[in-house]
């Protein structure tokens, strides 16, 4: 059974789309960008800043679903330029060992030519009960 997540931690969906869902064994996020949920604005145009928001969105919809940080087993980056790869790997291990995840799960980071809101970074996960 499929139940949808929902979680005023992170910003309301700005489409057709839940903000994540969840299928018993496995939790799904839609991608999160950058955005404060508390007021729906970008919270900066530095890619760092972005970066960590949109992690920090990614992590509240997946606690909502009862999981955490170290529950996540694949996460998908997309960049707007793979110039701030660098950033985003500093930011991006600084938040996991923040959470003191023992292991990185796997990922991918792809540049993109745009994303939603003209944001420089979107974030989804998968996350795994076990």
């Amino acid at each position: 059974m499929t139940k949808v997540l929902h979680t005023d931690q992170a910003p309301a969906a700005i489409g057709p789309y839940v903000q994540g869902v969840d299928l018993g064994n496995m939790v799904m996020t839609s991608g999160q960008i950058p955005v404060i949920p508390t007021t729906g604005e970008i919270v900066s145009e530095d890619v760092a800043k972005q970066a960590r928001q949109s992690l920090d969105n990614v992590k509240a919809v997946v606690e909502s679903s009862g999981l955490s940080v170290g529950d996540i087993v694949k996460m998908t980056v997309f960049v707007k330029d793979l110039g701030d790869f660098g950033t985003v790997n500093e930011v991006y291990g600084n938040f996991f060992d923040e959470h003191g995840v023992a292991n990185y799960p796997a990922r991918s980071c792809v540049e993109v030519a745009r994303l939603p809101k003209d944001v420089k970074i979107e974030i989804e996960a998968i996350a795994v009960r076990k």
